[in-house]
């Protein structure tokens, strides 16, 4: 697998990481002082624990399933769907099946 990007590249993102075995891949797409897009494979049954962002996040789930905690509220973004996790909102993000995502922030 090649994982690099390359400028005026046509690509998938989902062939861009892999899954590792019990963990949590990620791979900064762009990374600029006006926010970032980070790619995310997540293992089963992991999770990234609750927090917040001083940003709103856009979550696009591109494989699989994702619970996602905002505010103690739970949501279920399949394949296809998204969300947006609002700024300085505690939330969490849980894998109950192998998942892949972006995650773009965007800062003031």
């Amino acid at each position: 697998m090649n994982d690099k990007i390359d400028h005026s590249e046509v690509f998938d993102f989902t062939k861009k990481v892999t899954f590792s075995s019990n963990g949590i891949v990620s791979k900064r797409i762009i990374q600029k002082q006006s926010g970032n897009v980070t790619l995310f494979a997540f293992d089963q049954g992991q999770e990234l624990s609750e927090h917040s962002a001083p940003y709103d996040a856009l979550v696009q789930v591109l494989e699989g399933k994702a619970q996602i905690m905002i505010n103690k509220s739970e949501y279920i973004v399949s394949s296809g769907e998204s969300i947006i996790m609002p700024a300085h909102i505690p939330h969490a993000v849980r894998a109950p099946e192998a998942f892949k995502m972006l995650l773009t922030m965007i800062k003031e």
